[in-house]
């Protein structure tokens, strides 16, 4: 047991002091925080210059209400748009149309507004950046509205204000929970996919670092020293533990860290009212709680099976070309999560989230989306013990044959015959 300890203290001491580990606990955390703050920047963000826009008006009927329905402001309290000019029937459309983009292109006018003299007909919008989405939606409602007015007036209606009429309304979306409702505003998706990522990222993160273990010393010879003190299980243990020492701290700050900034983002956002995006983000302690002990037992698994990798290759070319055997379920959890986020209590979800190499994710993103029953959590946890129990005795067996042997790389069939050793 002494021996045991000291090679966890070893192993453990060496990670946490490295400086790649001090900066990813930190990192982490902080490109977080950023991108979130990218991506409120992002949907929030309107332009700040108003748009010069000329109208060319082949119908005769439409530049008008047009300009009567750009009346949108930017935050400094200018108009969205300034129309510049409105040419109406044009005799010569393209010496026009050559004027025009002589305009633009002398930064004269910003873009200019194409009505053809058919409604049916495509309009066009001509400008040097087409991607300014932030001004095209309001002008896209703009003809859109004055189009209808055109044709319900053709019909002999005639409305005063069609925007208010066709003018739809809010659905207000509320989650129902034991404890009450909330008001959903994306948060429990939002959470629900950040801790899918943490948990792929930190369980293949993890398991790498534990062959590459495996394999440096294997490779260096320390190897041969070290089995000379120990047996092949105990230095097998001894890693494993010692890694996931690490690795409980690093997710340990990472949780925490994410569960503060949710609810710091909450207390911010009821600061600034009831309709902030982040108002009613709540994270519960019960889900940290699963989402450790999934990690946990997760780790456990997928860290035995990538240091049997280590264990049975010579170098690292040939663990790269066997590690896909151990990434394989964890990359089939982020091709396949779509399916439980869209329903986590089908049968499908309950099935995929049962099964001992998706639970860690799958379970995890269930219990953020929805509260399954206790029988399934209990279950799946003990799917993961009993199934974490059997691959940790045969990578003990799988890594005492490989740790002593070089050259070429094994095949899978040489490796499942090395679990029929005593």
């Amino acid at each position: 047991m002494r021996k045991l300890r000291l090679i966890i203290k070893r192993e453990y001491l060496t990670r946490v002091k490295t400086k790649g580990f001090i900066i990813g606990t930190i990192l982490v955390p902080l490109l977080g925080v950023a991108f979130c703050l990218l991506i409120i920047f992002l949907v929030r963000h309107k332009p700040s210059q108003t748009m010069r826009l000329v109208i060319v008006d082949n119908s005769g009927t439409l530049a008008q209400p047009i300009t009567h329905n750009l009346d949108g402001k930017l935050e400094n309290g200018q108009p969205e748009f300034n129309i510049v000019e409105t040419i109406v029937r044009p005799a010569s459309p393209d010496t026009v149309q050559q004027d025009l983009r002589s305009r633009i292109n002398s930064e004269k006018i910003d873009a200019y507004l194409w009505i053809p003299a058919d409604a049916t007909q495509s309009f066009e919008l001509h400008m040097r950046n087409p991607d300014n989405f932030a001004l095209i939606g309001p002008l896209s409602g703009a003809v859109d509205q004055a189009v209808i007015s055109a044709r319900l007036s053709a019909r002999g209606v005639h409305l005063d204000d069609v925007k208010e009429i066709l003018r739809g309304t809010d659905l207000k979306l509320l989650k129902v929970s034991e404890t009450g409702e909330s008001v959903e505003k994306g948060q429990s998706i939002g959470i629900a996919i950040a801790l899918v990522i943490l948990l792929y990222t930190a369980l293949l993160m993890y398991g790498i670092i534990t062959m590459r273990s495996v394999l440096e010393e294997k490779t260096t010879r320390t190897m041969e020293v070290l089995i000379s003190a120990v047996t092949p299980f105990e230095l097998l243990c001894g890693k494993i533990l010692g890694v996931a020492a690490a690795a409980f701290t690093q997710f340990a700050i990472w949780m925490i860290s994410t569960a503060l900034l949710f609810t710091y983002g909450a207390l911010a956002a009821a600061g600034m009212g009831a309709g902030s995006a982040l108002s009613g983000v709540h994270i519960p302690i019960s889900l940290v709680l699963y989402a450790g002990i999934f990690f946990f037992g997760g780790y456990f698994l997928y860290s035995a099976m990538f240091a049997a990798i280590g264990a049975a290759c010579s170098n690292e070319q040939d663990a790269q070309q066997l590690q896909w055997v151990a990434m394989a379920p964890l990359v089939f959890c982020m091709v396949i999560y779509s399916v439980v986020l869209n329903d986590p209590t089908s049968t499908t979800s309950v099935v995929l989230s049962e099964i001992p190499f998706f639970s860690p994710v799958l379970m995890s993103l269930r219990i953020s989306l929805q509260t399954p029953p206790v029988w399934q959590i209990v279950l799946a946890l003990v799917l993961l013990f009993l199934t974490t129990i059997g691959s940790i005795y045969a990578s003990a067996k799988i890594y005492r044959v490989g740790i002593l042997m070089y050259g070429k790389r094994p095949s899978l069939v040489e490796m499942f015959r090395w679990l029929r050793y005593s």
